[in-house]
């Protein structure tokens, strides 16, 4: 069974899920609500998933921001994810930034190891989630699959699973450890032709829209302007100076809208081109620089 997913950590820890090593964890759910205790439960051991890493595939094409009439192979979007990984480092690490640049070249290689277990009649099995960027990744997938007659199964990320006296809720499967994907499994659910073929035409209309991002809203994906996601910034960024990293983590901490730290990361330096933020304290960290709103613009609230 060849598995899809459509972000970097959580194909990390499926390799380690059918690798029988886990080789890290993540923090856990975004959101755990207790009853009668004051700490979250460990996480569980549900058994592993047949198979081995080399049978994981990530597109992680980030096909919810941007010009989708240009194909995902296309220079545009490899240059695109280029400068938002690039954008997501902390720190002034030039290898790590150089390595950055190639990141779109390995999703297309991995596109082409798809397509090469498709035309030898691989089931293909897709985790997503309704983060944008998952979602989005399923929905042009299906232009794709469309094409092939392979058997091909899903896993969607539930709103919340029950566990004990907890309930657990996640915004994407990066935030699932690789020992806990197994039991995922029991909402794996065949993906009908044509269900296929509609995610599809869905994924054309978008196209067609073209807008510069792509959100869920209510759980339809929606083209949107870029300033979609800019008033959650307004709402926690005040005129007294605060970490651009505490402002960020306010901002994912409170809202589950499966948008990476990196697009507001660019939001805020739109914002400061704009002398709308100010900087107090700079850094050559930007996440480690000191912030606040610029006295006497105009914001949205």
């Amino acid at each position: 069974m060849i598995e899809v997913l459509f972000g970097e950590s959580e194909a990390g820890a499926m390799k380690a899920a059918k690798n029988k090593i886990v080789l890290g964890k993540v923090n856990g759910p975004v959101s755990v609500w207790m009853a009668g205790k004051k700490a979250p439960p460990a996480q569980p051991f549900c058994g592993w998933i047949e198979g081995t890493a080399a049978e994981v595939i990530c597109l992680g094409f980030m096909m919810d921001i941007g010009n989708i009439k240009e194909p995902m192979e296309s220079s545009y979007r490899r240059e695109l994810i280029a400068s938002m990984f690039v954008q997501d480092q902390r720190g002034q690490d030039e290898d790590l930034k150089e390595e950055g640049k190639h990141v779109g070249e390995v999703y297309i290689k991995e596109l082409q190891r798809l397509k090469n277990y498709l035309e030898d009649g691989e089931a293909i099995r897709v985790w997503y989630s309704d983060a944008p960027y998952s979602k989005c990744g399923l929905y042009s997938l299906c232009q794709i699959l469309r094409e092939y007659g392979n058997e091909i199964s899903v896993v969607k990320l539930p709103e919340y699973i029950v566990r004990d006296t907890c309930i657990a809720s996640y915004q994407n499967w990066g935030e699932v450890s690789a020992e806990e994907f197994a039991g995922f499994l029991s909402y794996e659910k065949t993906l009908a032709k044509e269900e296929i073929c509609r995610y599809a035409m869905m994924w054309s209309e978008l196209v067609e829209d073209n807008s510069p991002l792509r959100a869920v809203v209510n759980g339809k994906v929606l083209g949107v302007p870029e300033d979609f996601y800019d008033f959650l910034i307004w709402k926690w960024l005040k005129d007294m100076p605060v970490k651009e990293a505490r402002l960020i983590g306010n901002i994912l901490g409170h809202t589950q809208l499966g948008v990476g730290d990196w697009w507001y990361a660019r939001r805020i330096d739109h914002y400061m081109n704009q002398g709308k933020i100010r900087v107090v304290e700079n850094s050559g960290n930007k996440y480690a620089r000191v912030i606040c709103r610029n006295s006497g613009g105009d914001y949205d609230s």
